[in-house]
This record gives C-alpha cells, structure tokens and sequence, in this order.
C-alpha cells in the first residue's frame, strides 16, 4: 500500500514497492549465486512537495540503501521510483543525469564525501560545469560566493580545502554542493551523526531555513529520534528492509502503533530522574535477524513481545490505514492500541525462540538506537 498524501496534491515523489536485493555469490573457480540480502524488500512512500520525511530504524534495517536506490546510485532490483510523474527507475543513462539535476544528496561522513584534491570552489563549480549551468568565470566565483553566504560560510573559504576545516563547516560545504543545481528533493543521509550536539542543531536549524528559503523537500534518513521529530512532518520506520509504521510526527511520538516503534520509543531516556525511574521500558529479546534470511510471516515476530500463536509467525501483515495519515504493518495493532494485548518480558519472548538471553541481548535495542531523548537540550529555533 503506497502512503497517499492527504493535501491531494501529487506528492514530489512517490515509492511502490521498492526492492534491493545484493546476490550472496560463493564458487573459488566460477561464482554462483547461492542466496540474496534483502536489503530494502517492497518499500512504499511518499513525499509532498516541500515537506519533510523522516525515516527512523536500527542499523541495518536498509534505510540508506533505499535512499540511494530512490536516487539510483544503488541500482533497484524491483519497484517504480516516480520523481514529479516520471519513473526514476526505469530511465536511460543520459536523462537520469538530466534528472539529478532535480534531486541530490547530503552524505553522512563530511570529509569522505568531499575530494581532498579539490577546493571549496571547485567543488561547488564541479556540478555546475557538469550540467552545462552557471556561465563565465566571474558568474561562477559569484555563485561559489552566495552558495556560502547561503550556508554561513565566509567568501573567502572558496579557497581552502576540505581537511582545514571543522566537521560541521565541512558538513555545510556538503550541504551548498547539494542545493548549487537548485534540486526539488534533498535526501539527507545521516546528516548530523557525525557531529557534535551543539554542531547537529546547528546544522539542523540551516536545513530548515534553507527549506524555507528555496522551497525544498526533504527525506532526512537518522537513527537520532530527537532529530527526526524536531526536523520532520512526517515520520516513517522501517525494519529489516520493510517499513513497519507511518504517521505524522506528533502523532507517532504521542502514541506509537507498531511494536517495533513502541521498543524504539522506549528506549528513549526521559530527562527526569523521577520518570525515567518508573517509567516501564520494552526490552527486546536477541538481536536483528539476517536480512539473508528473514523470518517468515511478520518479520518483528522473532523479539516482538506482543506476539502471538496465530498470524504472526506464518501470515505477512499489510501496511494498513488505521487513522487519517497512520499506516501500520501488524496484524494486532488495534488490539495493542486499545490495551487489549499486553506485551511478555524479554524472557518470555526468548523462550519462544528456544534461546537464552543475556544482558546484551535484552538491551541491543537501546545501544543500536542511540537515541538522545526527545527533550534534548539542543538549542532548536
């Protein structure tokens, strides 16, 4: 089922049953495939214009690889990819290039995304030499120039090289790259987990700003469930290649549906000693299975501590609406949402599986979340 905007405007871009399937290939002589990773398996999404998406999940879960599938810098295995009506997916070397011109990327390691051999100049130009835009040299240095000032960054840094600079200066030199073909659609992979808090606010409060100044649409891939509802209108999370629940982003932190989303908001810490130490939290039982070899029926059904003997084990549950704008992929989430269901101990779920838990097992879910907490003290504007 494809997330339809509610506006009823066509939304900027529109997923259907994405998939990305790497091959798991074995021979010494000759090379046979003896397997797939199911890396992104049947996505469906969409984006109004000038919105943001945030998408939330462990790593591994496959949410970077559909972010560079959407913009074929991973080749999709299955799936239409529709940009502005146009089928990303299915289009000829040469009018891809004509149509990245639309679309770019915010990368999540700053200084690997930036070639060391080139300064800010001629990184900002790059892109523009490339599609034949931006005239004369002095048209250039004037556009290197407000690509800057755009940012926050001095004239005079056009002059220097990537490694002399900080990591959120060098993350705002990724972020001009990507807005200097003035793209409709910015995805934005991990775009502050490599910086200091301090840093990722400010880097956050120049996306919205630049968001609001040039009208751009935004998918901001994170693992940070601060940074995702502070930044995002609408929030998507995905496990093990399959996106699992859908909503605005009030409503997905008010009162999440899936299991999955419950765990994941649980491990969020509370900035209240008092709150944090009553409060209950969902630990999961063992850890993320293989996207090789993923479980059958629903794919959470191996830690989710709501499972039950029927359905869940050998029955794939649909992403359904359950509320205007909530789409939820379990076959119990009314019976959850309505307190009808209570979940089992991380124990008790382990002991389904025929497995022990241990301390680290239980608590995987809240190392891989990573989460700073949804009162950071971020100085958001």
């Amino acid at each position: 089922m494809t997330a339809v905007p509610t506006s009823g405007e066509e939304p900027l871009l529109r997923v259907e049953g994405l998939k990305v399937h790497f091959p798991i290939k074995r021979g010494i002589v000759f090379d046979k495939t003896v397997g797939q990773v199911r890396a992104v398996d049947g996505v469906d999404l969409a984006i109004e214009r000038g919105k943001t998406y945030g998408l939330v999940g462990e790593s591994g879960c496959g949410k970077s690889t559909l972010g560079r599938a959407i913009l074929r810098l991973v080749e999709p295995t299955e799936g239409r990819v529709l940009f502005e009506g146009t089928d990303v997916a299915s289009l000829a070397p040469e009018p891809l290039r004509t149509m990245r011109q639309r679309m770019q990327m915010v990368f999540q390691d700053p200084l690997g995304s930036l070639d060391p051999r080139q300064n800010v100049e001629s990184l900002l130009t790059e892109p523009l030499r490339a599609h034949g835009l931006g005239g004369g040299s002095k048209d250039l240095t004037a556009k290197v120039s407000s690509l800057l000032d755009s940012v926050g960054l001095p004239a005079a840094s056009r002059r220097r090289y990537p490694h002399e600079f900080s990591g959120g200066q060098r993350q705002r030199i990724g972020i001009a790259r990507a807005i200097a073909l003035e793209p409709a659609l910015l995805i934005a992979d991990e775009p502050v987990s490599a910086l200091d808090v301090s840093v990722q606010a400010q880097v956050l409060n120049l996306l919205e700003e630049l968001q609001q100044r040039l009208g751009l649409t935004f998918l901001v891939i994170a693992h940070d469930l601060a940074v995702v509802r502070h930044i995002s209108d609408v929030v998507g999370v995905m496990y093990l290649g399959s996106l699992v629940e859908q909503a605005p982003a009030d409503a997905l932190y008010e009162q999440p549906l899936h299991p999955y989303t419950r765990s994941l908001m649980s491990a969020v810490p509370v900035p209240d000693p008092v709150i944090e130490e009553r409060r209950e939290r969902i630990l999961l039982a063992g850890d993320l299975p293989s996207p090789a070899n993923p479980p059958s029926g629903c794919r959470f059904h191996t830690r989710c501590p709501w499972r039950q003997e029927t359905r869940c084990d050998d029955e794939v549950p649909v992403l359904r609406e359950l509320g205007p704008g909530r789409l939820v992929s379990c076959h119990w989430a009314e019976e959850i949402r309505d307190g009808v269901l209570f979940p089992k101990s991380a124990e008790e779920v382990a002991a389904t599986q025929g497995v022990t838990i241990d301390a680290t097992g239980v608590r995987a879910i809240e190392s891989d979340a990573l989460v700073q907490g949804v009162d950071s003290p971020l100085e958001w504007r």
